[in-house]
């Protein structure tokens, strides 16, 4: 049996963005056009780990039968170590992230709930939450538990990821 599963976990992560890619989809090594971002969680935030964790063990116990009887030696999951895998990379030091894709886009809206339509208020860096459903797969041989990304809701403002200086902070104002 291959393909996704109707093994699912919808779960609301409070996080912060990172390689935020929802206003407009961005081709996939595959050649499908798709919406994603990148969660990045603080391991001091035992909660939502706790949270995310349960849902990834409820999912391996109830997707037996789509890996052959048995959890995968090999099993690829969602939940990453920033520290371990991202070493070196600033915005994931003392993280856990996950990434999370969708073919519809996202609804994106603001600590009231209101829809967020000006692209430069949501970005890599802020913070907020973003609804995923964690779901088991078996394609082509490949095993594991991904995310699909739902809709996010922007909390708070954050220092952006890109690493860009705003031209404010590098130029001086030049007469004549």
């Amino acid at each position: 049996m291959n393909g996704h599963v109707n093994v699912t976990s919808r779960i609301i992560v409070p996080c912060r963005f990172a390689f935020f890619n929802c206003w407009r989809p961005k081709t996939q090594y595959n050649g499908e056009q798709k919406y994603s971002l990148v969660m990045v969680i603080d391991k001091n935030d035992g909660e939502t780990i706790d949270m995310i964790e349960d849902a990834i063990e409820s999912i391996k116990g109830q997707s037996l039968q789509v890996w052959g009887g048995r959890i995968p030696n090999n099993l690829k999951l969602p939940l990453h170590d920033g520290d371990d895998e991202k070493n070196g990379s600033p915005m994931f030091k003392n993280c856990y992230y996950m990434n999370a894709k969708s073919k519809e886009p996202p609804q994106i809206v603001d600590s009231n709930v209101q829809p967020i339509t000006d692209q430069t208020e949501v970005y890599s860096g802020c913070y907020g939450k973003v609804s995923i459903v964690l779901y088991s797969y078996n394609i082509g041989g490949s095993r594991g538990i991904s995310a699909w990304l739902g809709n996010i809701q922007k909390l708070k403002d954050g220092e952006p990821f890109s690493g860009r200086i705003n031209a404010k902070d590098e130029f001086v104002v030049m007469e004549g």
